[in-house]
């Protein structure tokens, strides 16, 4: 009887490295591929460029393996003890560093039946970190970024969205990452925020930036990220205007709008009732979701509906009632608002829509209440959190520091400690690799 080899892989980017491991694998016995899902691998890091079904069709079809499993954690012990290989095979690149723990578990799993562990030296000259770096500057298609959101909502508790106002920003969003507690931390979209668009182009927050400019700032962003995008469309404008809203963000490869329940002029929502704002009927804004769903081409877009009975001190019981009506009429996601400075009443208002029967996923925008983390958030159910307006309110302070510096001294010398130096500004955007 053959003996059974266990490889674990994401395959993502499949390169010479894969097939060296699994022809080495293949010398011990029938090789069980045991394929991370995009839940395991957004657990640590980003989510994977092809979905689990497309990794698998592509790994099935390599010479020498037997047959592909999913792993659901980054943890190869639950697949081990199920399976009981004779061997494991892994390249010797996680003797150290953040695999160095999974690497015990895995010797430890495998010597309960006499297990061994197979450890191929690393093949040299290929990096699946560089060959994502080349993937992002070559950028990525409409129809992959579209369905993006989803994937994320799949596969992770929380996803994390910050805003962008420009491709700079974008870029910021794109790139930015930390390490913290041997998990990768990144912002997993990018929101386009009314306010800090109309901001940025130096306008009031009245909607007075219209779709067509606002495209604009769009097509900048997608031109150098590939990371998902959700669109702030304010109330959406009419019905019948939010309809060719709905087709021009979906064609783009935007993958969400969210729109508030409000007519008439618009007027920033933390403002709250110290200006006039008048809250939409229930009826005619579920008349505004059901015909945005219906001008959609594809089932990848979505439409979130965003409740301001809080904000307009309209009640705890009309921002309920709103919430069931509006995923009745089929809206994809609820965005739960507050001007509040504590999160009391988005937890209360998390705790009541958890009781719902048929629930779509909950959106909050921290601005304000700004103390909870996302721990907090993710346990009271909410699925997206929007960061809506902080790279802007951070960058404002610092220029307006440097220009005053400049008045004061008349001269940049004292300036130059905020700024960054001069060749990182020139090598600040690289040029696309021939």
């Amino acid at each position: 009887m053959s003996k059974k080899v266990y490889v674990a892989m994401s395959a993502d980017l499949i390169h010479p490295g894969h097939l060296n491991i699994i022809e080495e694998a293949r010398k011990y016995g029938d090789v069980i591929i045991g394929l991370l899902t995009d839940k395991a691998i957004a657990s640590y890091k980003r989510l994977p460029y092809m979905t689990f079904d497309q990794r698998k069709k592509v790994i099935e079809n390599i010479k020498g393996v037997a047959e592909v499993v999913p792993q659901e954690t980054l943890d190869y012990v639950p697949n081990l003890e199920k399976y009981k290989p004779d061997f494991v095979v892994h390249g010797d690149d996680w003797k150290t560093g953040v695999q160095k723990e999974v690497r015990q578990k895995v010797i430890d799993a495998l010597a309960k039946w006499g297990g061994e562990l197979i450890e191929p030296t690393y093949t040299p000259g290929v990096s699946s970190t560089e060959l994502n770096i080349w993937i992002r500057e070559m950028g990525t298609t409409p129809g992959i970024r579209l369905n993006m959101l989803r994937r994320l909502l799949e596969s992770k508790e929380i996803v994390r969205v910050m805003e962008a106002h420009n491709g700079l920003t974008g870029l910021i969003v794109e790139n930015t990452k930390i390490k913290k507690n041997n998990v990768i931390n990144e912002f997993d979209a990018m929101w386009l925020s009314s306010l800090t668009d109309s901001t940025a182009k130096g306008k009031p927050d009245i909607g007075c930036v219209d779709l067509t400019s606002r495209l604009n700032t769009i097509s900048d962003i997608l031109e150098v990220t590939t990371k998902p995008i959700i669109f702030d469309g304010d109330s959406g404008g009419l019905t019948e205007h939010f309809v060719y809203m709905v087709r021009t963000l979906e064609r783009e490869g935007v993958s969400a709008v969210i729109i508030e329940d409000k007519i008439g002029l618009k007027k920033n929502s933390l403002f709250g009732t110290d200006v006039e704002q008048v809250q939409d009927d229930i009826e005619n804004f579920c008349d505004k979701i059901r015909s945005g769903k219906k001008a959609q081409v594809t089932q990848n877009f979505m439409v979130i509906a965003r409740i301001e009975s809080l904000i307009l001190n309209a009640g705890m019981d009309d921002a309920i009632e709103r919430a069931m009506a509006y995923i009745s009429a089929g809206a994809d996601g609820i965005m739960i608002h507050s001007k509040e400075r504590t999160p009391a009443e988005i937890l209360e208002f998390c705790a009541r829509y958890n009781e719902f029967d048929v629930k779509v996923p909950l959106v909050a925008v921290p601005s304000t209440y700004n103390s909870i983390t996302e721990t907090e958030l993710k346990e009271a159910g909410v699925r997206i959190v929007i960061y809506a307006n902080q790279l802007l309110r951070s960058a404002y302070p610092a220029m307006i520091k440097t220009a005053e510096t400049i008045l004061q001294n008349e001269r940049a010398f004292e300036a130059d400690k905020e700024c960054m130096p001069i060749k990182e500004i020139l090598t600040l955007i690289p040029e696309h690799k021939k």
